[in-house]
């Protein structure tokens, strides 16, 4: 007993000395790492040993001996501040409850993000939508071999396992009778790291993670890639399109489009060059995820501005701009109009469920968290110190944070709006206008017909400026197109002779209003399925045409050829959409009068657009329903109900005349 009680006390003076020497550096968890050999970490191939003591939030220290570190990454190892790869003798729930039970943990030093949050927030953006897997963030001080090295994020492995990736785990080795239709873990892989193989049409790099290089047998092998290769020719089929003879067999959709929309709400311009996803066991659906390695998303690439031309991406789909890998998939997808709508619709709700306030919240969660923390961090590495591919550089952390949630909200703002343009389109209505002003955009820059003087020219769509608004206005069979600012009218000035392909190329302007002159006649033509329409002058019999296609302000507006490539070339195709003068907002069934007789109302819940009067023998008159194009979608006799159920959500603008005066109402469905 004497000699227990003698032990008792040696270890428990032990232990108040290693928590003596192993303390809280902040308010975060503590990571000591001490190798063997005293020396740094300079491999991320060969695993050094190491002890690894951790003090968590209560100063509680447990230690961990015979752990392995080595480097990790590809363009991060390159950088001063280096992350890591440690591995435990036994499996570990590091992290606790809830996380997994496994050997191999992540150590991200996130030295190219200088909010160090852009992983965490990704993870959580994640966990918002339906994708399973989102590694954990965890962030702790590190401290290797008595030297301290900063802040960092302890995250999963991303590997097949409870907690991480759940799918079936294959028998090793396998034998003749062994299921080896699942699981895989798979990665577009841009670097081509590992056991890879590319596929058949895309020449995609696909690497397989699970079963890991040295398990895995030629059948396994052969099996996936033939698998994800019937996926891509199901992709590039004639049938595409089809629910089960295209792609759509052979993904699991929802995941699909939530991986997709994470890749573009975080901007990330690698989201294609490196794509995760997975195949279960007797299920022929590949699934998407997890998120992975986002610390230069969300406008913190400088590659942006250096090699895509860009001041920014706030306002840039990924599929446009990014690299390439699973982005030739997603191309291929978004010519889809299953895809498009799914897309469209899949954002609305996410966004109505609050996803911009949840990812705003967690923004402002971690700079509370991470306060302590980065400051000691920042001593060491300096906050205006360029580490990687960092847009801008400032002098405070705020000043990072506030830019963060800044791109967040204008970028998910956007998004909207350009998800919109992609929605699948009925073709075109021929135009009827109504009492309102409208912008003429062009179907490629999205930039609208303005004023440079009294010359024509394309500017950046502002809805404030009077000078991009006009009037359309019937005058017999054809429209006179009136400017709002200098109520002159769309003028085709071409002098001479003049027929559909000569004496092109004249400036258009404005002139004082004449209904009489034909110069200032146009037709308004319907074009294709895409929504928009040709400004054909009635004089000359020349089309209105963006020079050279510019994307630049102040690019004249020219009187041009009008020919076979009316509807293909996107110099000649203009979309009309209404901007005001709306005299009533009617939302969230609240009623409006105009005049006292009656009432116009939309239920939302319901979804339908109707009268109510008090003399119902009244309504005898008729009432039209524009989407926010300008497009009649329908009309009704207002002693009618009017079903919005079949139409998509947006903004639209209902108009009746009564006694010869017009009046409009808009709402939203």
């Amino acid at each position: 007993m004497k000699l227990k009680s003698a032990l008792l006390l040696v270890f428990m003076m032990t232990m108040q000395i290693v928590c003596a020497q192993y303390t809280q550096m902040t308010d975060l968890p503590t990571i000591y790492i001490d190798t063997y050999d005293g020396w740094g970490i300079f491999s991320k191939e060969t695993y050094k040993y190491c002890q690894l003591h951790y003090v968590d939030e209560t100063g509680q220290v447990t230690a961990y001996d015979s752990v392995s570190i080595r480097g990790r990454g590809n363009s991060t190892w390159n950088m001063a501040k280096k992350p890591y790869k440690i591995k435990f003798n036994n499996k570990e729930k590091f992290l606790g409850k809830g996380y997994a039970k496994a050997k191999k943990w992540t150590l991200l030093a996130n030295a190219g993000d200088k909010t160090m949050m852009r992983n965490a927030v990704t993870s959580a953006m994640g966990a918002f939508t339906s994708l399973k897997f989102n590694p954990a963030a965890k962030f702790a001080d590190m401290v290797l071999n008595g030297q301290y090295v900063g802040t960092y994020q302890i995250s999963d492995q991303v590997d097949v396992r409870a907690h991480r990736v759940n799918i079936m785990e294959q028998p090793y080795p396998i034998n003749d009778s062994t299921n080896i239709t699942g699981g895989y873990l798979l990665e577009v892989d841009g670097f081509k790291d590992g056991n890879c193989f590319y596929t058949g049409t895309y020449r995609a790099p696909v690497r397989i993670h699970y079963p890991e290089d040295d398990e895995i047998d030629n059948k396994q092998t052969t099996y996936i890639r033939n698998h994800v290769n019937t996926f891509e020719k199901a992709l590039v089929s004639a049938d595409f399109t089809d629910s089960e003879k295209g792609y759509r067999a052979y993904v699991d959709t929802t995941s699909l489009i939530d991986w997709y929309l994470c890749t573009e709400i975080s901007a990330n311009i690698d989201g294609f060059f490196s794509t995760y996803f997975y195949k279960e066991q007797d299920n022929p659906r590949l699934f998407w995820g997890p998120l992975w390695d986002y610390d230069i998303a969300y406008n913190n690439d400088q590659r942006v501005t250096s090699e895509k031309g860009l001041s920014s991406s706030v306002h840039s789909l990924m599929v446009d701009i990014a690299y390439n890998g699973s982005r030739s998939w997603v191309l291929r997808m978004w010519k889809d109009p299953w895809f498009q709508q799914a897309v469209y619709q899949r954002y609305q709700e996410l966004l109505n469920n609050g996803l911009v306030d949840y990812m705003q919240a967690k923004v402002d969660s971690l700079n509370t968290l991470l306060q302590q923390s980065q400051e000691l961090n920042y001593e060491l590495w300096g906050i205006n110190r360029k580490m990687y591919h960092e847009m801008v550089l400032y002098s405070s952390y705020d000043r990072y944070v506030t830019d963060l949630k800044t791109f967040i909200t204008e970028h998910c703002d956007y998004l909207l709006q350009a998800f919109a343009d992609k929605q699948p389109v009925k073709p075109v209505e021929p135009f009827n206008p109504g009492e309102f002003y409208y912008h003429v955009l062009n179907a490629n820059t999205l930039k609208a017909i303005d004023l440079d003087g009294e010359q024509v020219v394309q500017m950046s769509n502002d809805t404030n400026d009077q000078s991009q608004d006009w009037i359309i206005k019937k005058v017999g069979d054809h429209f006179q197109i009136i400017n709002r600012l200098t109520e002159k009218a769309l003028n085709d000035p071409t002098e001479g002779e003049v027929g559909p392909t000569t004496n092109v190329g004249k400036q258009l302007n404005i002139a004082e209003c004449n209904e009489h002159d034909e110069r200032q006649l146009w037709d308004i033509i319907p074009q294709g399925d895409g929504g928009y329409y040709n400004l054909l002058n009635i004089y000359t019999q020349h089309i209105a045409n963006l020079n050279g296609g510019s994307s630049n302000d102040y690019t004249p507006i020219l009187s041009y050829t009008n020919d076979e490539r009316n509807g293909s070339s996107s110099n000649r195709l203009w979309y009309i959409r209404v901007n005001g003068d709306i005299e009533t907002d009617i939302a969230d069934a609240k009623k409006v009068t105009e005049p006292e007789e009656y009432a116009l109302a939309y239920n939302p819940q319901a979804k339908v657009l109707h009268f109510g009067s008090a003399t119902p023998e009244a309504l005898t008159f008729m009432v039209r329903v524009y989407n926010s194009n300008g497009q009649l979608v329908g009309s009704f006799r207002a002693d009618e109900s009017y079903a919005m159920s079949t139409h998509p959500n947006g903004i639209y603008i209902a108009s009746w005349t009564v006694s010869g005066k017009t009046r409009s109402a808009k709402f939203r469905r």
